[in-house]
């Protein structure tokens, strides 16, 4: 044999020796395991609040005037106004019912006819009576009637004194501002009875009537 095939030979043989003891030695190493992360968790996304619609308008509404001849006291016509004023802002602001306001006189025979002529208008008659009682032509009463549409028939009625204890007549002091502190108190006055005329006719915020 040549000695270059020997050599060659030799060589082949030393690299197979060594390649079988590098594989022993890998298979008998133990080999440590990478940890496995924990998930991260997916944020999930907060639903989009979804915005409040608005409320309709009431099939029911209000219209409202005031009977300025029921009483042979001569009041001023921005007494009117603003027991007028009051109610109809209450009305308007305690219900989704539409609100109007007759800028004409009407009296309790005209309440009637309008509130049969329509089939969803409450008709509101305000007045101003001088208190049973009364030791001055500055303690008022504010009179309301409701009218329910269709029939005419009284659907709530009654009497509003805006005084500190809301138990007794409008009390005007003499003094110089007299007539604009008069107007405000009677404003608070209609104030008071759109709030009780909602109440009792069980007018929700949403405008719906609740039929007794």
């Amino acid at each position: 044999m040549r000695p270059i095939a020997v050599k060659t030979l030799l060589l082949f043989i030393c690299l197979a020796i060594v390649g079988v003891g590098t594989t022993r030695a890998q298979s008998g190493r133990r080999q440590n395991k990478t940890p496995e992360l924990a998930p991260v968790p997916t944020p999930t996304p907060e639903p989009t609040p979804q915005p409040k619609a608005k409320a309709k308008q009431s099939e029911y509404g209000f219209l409202i005037g005031a009977d300025r001849s029921s009483t042979y006291m001569n009041f001023y016509g921005s007494d009117y106004d603003a027991v007028l004023l009051g109610c109809s802002e209450r009305l308007r602001d305690g219900s989704a019912a539409f609100v109007d306001v007759s800028r004409q006189d009407m009296n309790r025979s005209d309440a009637i006819k309008k509130a049969k002529a329509d089939k969803t208008t409450y008709v509101v008659l305000l007045s101003l009576q001088m208190a049973p009682m009364a030791r001055s032509n500055n303690e008022i009463e504010v009179e309301y009637v409701v009218f329910a549409p269709v029939t005419g028939k009284i659907a709530t009625n009654g009497r509003t004194y805006p005084n500190g204890r809301r138990a007794g007549p409008v009390v005007v002091g003499p003094s110089s501002t007299s007539g604009m502190y008069r107007e405000q108190l009677l404003r608070i006055a209609g104030e008071d009875a759109g709030d009780r005329i909602l109440k009792s006719l069980h007018l929700s915020t949403e405008g719906t009537v609740i039929q007794n």
